[in-house]
């Protein structure tokens, strides 16, 4: 089953090429590099020092690298860390997570053995690390067959992505079974993994939690909300296809309007959500139009047009949606917005942060709408209700800090396998 994957990646790679370049048109990052999708890097690049190799696909997965990779520095100063991606948005998200190149950043090779076997000629790593739902067959079967040891970290398989999975079985069932060691989120990724052929598995949390909030951050967002004035103000964050235009009708509608920032999840998209407030007839402005400007009184939406400051957004906000989650996208990580004291608000469709999203409704500390229309009015709702509003903030930064410790536990792990 391998071999007929590996033939279907060899056939596709003249289109996955065209999409690159399509991909680049609106995302210029997508046809820069491609020469490390293909396994070739420069000789100079190759680091003096032994090689931890971290693999974060896209920008969800490398915030939720940083606090392991933080760790991983401090344990093991004398080793490189290299970090890969998939994304051109997960390496920008990298390099501002770290930069003055404190790590080394590349693009991971296409899913054949002799491009992924020249990256390991090159870096040697001494362990790859894998983060969340990355499960590569020719890469593993690659390390394993080299002696590297391929461990999966923060790991999570929603029931959609599990059934996916089982309709591959002979493909992933034995990449699965070859993963050194599995740290899993919570005991029901744990056990879908393990039906889909892992081994080795142990539940050590969701390391999102493990967020390190720098104090710039919080300064940034107190500075930007001197900037936006006193009116309350509702972000929407990580926004998808389909949901801003929902959001927007909701809010014209709506007789009583906050300030609304909205965060789109893909840069690619910024002159698109654009377009849709000025069909609206909203007045707005975009971030990088603002610069250290006082927001003039009339602007009703802010384009956040801005990477690495989503963190200060939630800050100079009352109110954080989550986006991806009003239409069936699975959501995104809420777990930022709780660690800066913000009430939550998420929609119906969390598969892929389910367990996450139904502690935090649990915990009092966010509320799950149904549409666009509930979304405005629960936002109006919390804003008008000062007591409510700070309970539930009180409630997000104790749930936050009631689920911190998977990192430490996930290096403890590592620990036994990094030579």
């Amino acid at each position: 089953m391998r071999i007929l994957y590996t033939a279907l990646w060899i056939f596709a790679l003249p289109f996955v090429l065209i999409r690159l370049f399509w991909r680049g048109r609106l995302e210029p990052g997508y046809r820069q590099h491609i020469a490390e999708r293909f396994g070739f890097f420069n000789a100079n690049s190759k680091p003096d020092q032994a090689v931890i190799w971290v693999h974060a696909v896209s920008v969800g997965e490398t915030r939720a690298a940083e606090p392991l990779i933080r760790q991983l520095q401090q344990t093991y100063p004398g080793h490189r860390i290299l970090l890969s991606h998939m994304t051109p948005t997960g390496r920008a998200a990298g390099a501002v997570l770290f930069p003055n190149n404190e790590v080394q950043q590349c693009f991971l090779p296409y899913d054949i053995p002799f491009l992924v076997q020249r990256l390991l000629r090159h870096f040697e790593p001494v362990i790859c690390i894998l983060m969340e739902t990355e499960v590569w067959p020719n890469l593993i079967h690659t390390c394993q067959r080299l002696g590297v040891p391929v461990t999966l970290v923060n790991a999570r398989l929603s029931p959609k992505s599990f059934h996916k999975g089982k309709r591959c079985l002979r493909l992933i069932r034995p990449a699965s079974a070859a993963l050194t060691h599995v740290a899993a989120q919570t005991e029901a990724d744990a056990g879908r993994i393990r039906q889909l052929g892992a081994r080795n598995v142990t539940i050590t949390g969701n390391s999102k939690f493990d967020v390190n909030i720098k104090p710039e951050q919080i300064t940034a967002g107190h500075q930007l909300r001197e900037q936006f004035g006193a009116r309350p103000i509702l972000v929407c964050a990580s926004t998808r296809e389909g949901e801003e235009e929902l959001i927007l009708d909701a809010f014209i509608n709506h007789p009583s309007q906050p300030l609304l920032l909205i965060v789109p999840r893909h840069p690619q998209r910024f002159d698109l959500v654009e377009q849709w407030i000025k069909q609206r007839n909203l007045k707005m402005i975009r971030r990088t139009q603002l610069g250290q400007e006082k927001l003039p009184a009339d602007v009703q939406v802010v384009l956040c047009d801005t990477m690495g400051e989503l963190i200060s957004y939630y800050v100079s906000a009352d109110i954080a949606f989550i986006g991806g989650s009003l239409l069936p996208l699975g959501g995104q990580n809420l777990i930022e917005a709780c660690a800066v004291e913000k009430p939550v608000i998420i929609g119906q469709h969390t598969f892929n942060f389910e367990a996450i999203s139904v502690d935090a409704v649990n915990a009092d500390c966010a509320i799950r709408v149904n549409n666009a229309g509930e979304l405005i009015q629960e936002a109006v709702n919390l804003i008008a209700d000062n007591a409510r509003r700070t309970i539930m903030g009180g409630n997000a930064l104790a749930f936050a800090n009631q689920h911190r410790g998977a990192t430490e536990r996930t290096l403890a792990l590592l620990q036994k396998h990094i030579r």
